[in-house]
C-alpha cells in the first residue's frame, strides 16, 4: 500500500515465462517466490535463477526434487501411459526425510496442461458431455469468469479433457480488450475462428454474444463503467452453457450412471480421478477406432525391400472408415448412445482430426523408413557373409564348384536379397 498513489496502492507482478506446459508446478513455484522477491527485490530472484538453473531436465514418467528456496518440490513428469487416478509411485527413504523437513508436492498431471480436476468442471457437472464433444470438435468456446484465474483454469481444464488426443486447435485462457485479435473475435461479419477464449469483463456479455457458445462459471463483477451505448444482459438470466441453435451439432445421448459415482460426496481427489477416468474412456472409445482403421493402411512388411523406394501409406478414405464402425465402432466400449457416424464427419471437418492425422501419418512414415532401412542393412550382412564364404573357397575347388555357385547366385537374385558384379561387389 502507498497512500502517495491515487488508488492508494502500487500494483507490482511477477511473471513467469516457460515452454513448458506444467501450470500446477509453476502455480507452486510462484507461490514461493513472489513474497520473497516483493521483500528482497533482485538479489532473491538472482537466487532463484540460479538454483532453477541446476534443475535436472523434465523426462516423462520420472520423478524430480527440485531445490528452491530452502525447500524441495517433489514433482512427477506426466506421459503418455500414465492412467487417470493411478496411485503416486512409492516414496524412498530420501524421499520421505524430504517429505518431513521440507515442503512437498506431488503434482498428479494426467494431460500435458492442466489436470482436470472436479474444482474446475464441478459448476458445469451436468454439461461435461457438451463441453467434451464441443472441444471434440473445435468449437468456439466464451468462458466468461469472475477473475482471470478461474478463467485460465477452466480454459487449460478444457483443453485437456480430450487427452490422450491433442486439442490442435487455438486458445486463450485470458482475454482482454487490449488484445490485437479484439476487433476480429468480436465482429459480425465473419464466424468466430475455432478458438477457446476465456474472459472476466462483462463488456464481453454484449460483444460476444453472437458466439455460438457460451460458458459461464461463477457470477461476474460488474466493476467499472461501461459505455452508454452498452446495453448487458441482467446476469441472473445468463445461462451457465448457452448454446444456440443452427449450427450442426447435436450432443450424443447420456446415461446419468456414468457420472453417479462423481456426484456424490467425495473427496475432491477422489472426484477428480473419477472424472478423468470417464473422460479418458470416452476419447479411447471415440479414437480407438480411427487408429484401428489407421493401421491398416500401413503396407506389409514383405512389401518392403532394400531395391526399391519405401511403400506408401494408403490414404485415408472417410466412406471406407464409416464402413468399420458397424462392427467396430465406439458403441462396443462406450455406453452412450447418439449419432456416432454424425460425430465422425463433423470431426473430419475440425483441426483436432488434422492434427491427428498429420501425427500419426509422420509416425507411420518414420516407421516405414525405419524397416526400410533394417531391410538394406540385413542385406548388406548377407552380402558381405556371401562374400567371405566364397573367398574362403581353394581355388581348385573353386573351379570344381563353379556351375554350383552360379546356381547358388542365381537363387540369391531371384530371392531379391542382392546382385553380383565384377569381383563381387554388392549393387543395389
Amino acid at each position: 500500500k502507498d497512500s502517495s498513489m491515487k488508488r492508494g496502492y502500487f500494483q507490482k507482478s511477477l511473471v513467469l515465462v516457460s515452454r513448458l506446459p506444467y501450470v500446477n508446478l509453476f502455480q507452486s513455484l510462484l507461490q514461493l517466490i513472489a513474497p520473497e522477491y516483493f521483500d528482497k527485490l533482485e538479489p532473491c530472484l538472482e537466487a532463484v535463477c540460479n538454483e532453477i538453473d541446476q534443475w535436472p531436465p523434465p523426462v516423462p514418467g520420472q520423478t524430480l526434487n527440485l531445490p528452491v528456496m530452502g525447500v524441495v518440490i517433489q514433482v512427477r513428469i506426466p506421459s503418455r501411459v500414465d492412467k487417470p487416478g493411478s496411485s503416486p509411485p512409492v516414496m524412498t527413504h530420501l524421499d520421505r526425510l524430504i517429505r518431513n523437513n521440507c515442503v512437498w508436492s506431488f503434482l498428479n498431471c494426467v494431460s500435458n496442461l492442466l489436470p482436470v480436476t472436479d474444482r474446475c468442471f464441478q459448476p458445469v457437472l451436468i454439461h461435461i458431455q457438451m463441453l467434451w464433444e464441443l472441444m471434440l470438435l473445435g468449437e468456439p468456446i466464451v468462458v466468461m469468469a469472475p477473475s482471470p484465474t478461474v478463467s485460465s483454469e477452466m480454459v487449460l481444464a478444457l483443453t485437456s479433457c480430450l487427452a490422450p488426443l491433442r486439442y490442435c486447435c487455438d486458445y486463450r485462457p485470458y482475454f482482454t480488450i487490449h488484445d490485437s485479435e479484439f476487433k476480429e473475435y468480436t465482429t459480425r461479419t465473419q464466424a468466430p475462428p475455432n478458438i477457446v477464449v476465456g474472459v472476466t469483463n462483462p463488456f464481453f456479455i454484449k460483444t460476444l454474444q453472437h458466439w455460438p457458445h457460451i460458458l459461464r462459471v461463477g457470477e461476474l463483477r460488474m466493476s467499472g463503467d461501461l459505455p452508454k451505448q452498452v446495453k448487458v444482459k441482467k446476469l441472473a438470466k445468463l445461462k451457465t452453457l448457452d448454446t444456440k441453435p443452427g449450427r450442426s451439432f447435436s450432443p450424443l445421448r447420456t446415461r446419468c450412471l456414468c457420472l453417479q459415482g462423481i456426484q456424490r460426496k467425495r473427496p475432491s481427489e477422489v472426484q477428480s480421478a473419477l472424472l478423468r477416468r470417464h473422460l479418458l474412456e470416452l476419447t479411447q472409445s471415440f479414437i480407438i477406432p480411427l487408429e484401428h482403421y489407421i493401421a491398416s493402411l500401413m503396407p506389409l512388411q514383405r512389401a518392403i525391400t532394400p531395391w526399391k523406394n519405401p511403400p506408401q501409406i494408403r490414404p485415408f478414405r472417410q466412406e471406407d472408415f464409416m464402413k468399420t464402425l458397424e462392427h467396430a465402432g465406439p458403441q462396443l466400449t462406450c455406453v452412450l448412445k447418439g449419432d456416432w457416424l454424425g460425430l465422425y464427419r463433423r470431426f473430419f471437418k475440425s483441426p483436432n482430426f488434422d492434427g491427428w492425422y498429420r501425427q500419426r501419418h509422420k509416425e507411420m512414415t518414420q516407421k516405414l523408413e525405419a524397416l526400410h532401412l533394417e531391410a538394406i542393412c540385413e542385406a548388406v550382412r548377407c552380402g558381405r557373409r556371401y562374400q567371405g564364404q566364397r573367398r574362403a573357397i581353394p581355388s581348385q575347388a573353386r573351379e570344381e564348384g563353379e556351375e554350383g555357385t552360379a546356381a547358388s547366385e542365381a537363387s540369391w537374385r531371384r530371392a531379391g536379397l542382392c546382385r553380383w558384379v565384377g569381383d563381387g561387389a554388392l549393387c543395389p
